[in-house]
């Protein structure tokens, strides 16, 4: 089994972001916004020089900070099949807006593109020792979606398997 740290990038950080569900049969479909917090969970079979998973500074979780800022802080997310994404691109030509193209605005999505680039950036900075287990992408105390890789689903199945099996043992 893996070591396992967390880390909270909590809404209260003023990652404000707007966004808009254009296909929303509710108010959603407008655009909105919301101080965007994150909670990740990153997995190591071993643990650095210093006892940890991840250096949560400069050098290690300050790599997805800076990119998190760069993506939503203050920033306007727009769905690459958005209808009205040439008119809301339009404001990020005028200087309105700090535009981000992509897959989708929810938070499901949000967490799942999250989840590929704090990926990609630990493999990289740990040269492949540390993983991310996932990514919870949450708009405020009750909303959130959470993205987990296959290889953490899979991890937990086998966890929860050979505790079956330990238990039944007994």
């Amino acid at each position: 089994m893996a070591h396992l740290s967390t880390k909270t990038y909590g809404n209260d950080r003023g990652l404000s972001c707007t966004s808009r569900q254009w296909a929303a049969d509710s108010d959603c479909h407008l655009l909105h916004g919301y101080s965007l917090g994150f909670h990740f969970v990153f997995a190591a079979d071993q643990l650095d020089t210093r006892g940890w998973v991840l250096d949560f500074g400069k050098g290690g979780f300050g790599k997805i900070r800076d990119w998190l800022h760069f993506m939503f802080d203050h920033t306007l997310l727009i769905a690459e099949d958005d209808p009205a994404r040439a008119d809301l691109e339009v404001l990020g030509e005028k200087g309105i807006a700090r535009v981000r193209i992509v897959k989708g605005t929810s938070c499901e999505r949000v967490a799942e593109l999250t989840f590929h680039e704090a990926n990609r950036i630990v493999s990289t900075l740990t040269k492949g020792r540390v993983w991310v287990e996932s990514v919870e992408c949450s708009e405020h105390g009750s909303n959130s979606g959470i993205y987990r890789s296959h290889a953490a689903i899979e991890r937990a199945a086998e966890a929860e398997q050979l505790q079956a099996e330990l238990t039944a043992s007994e």
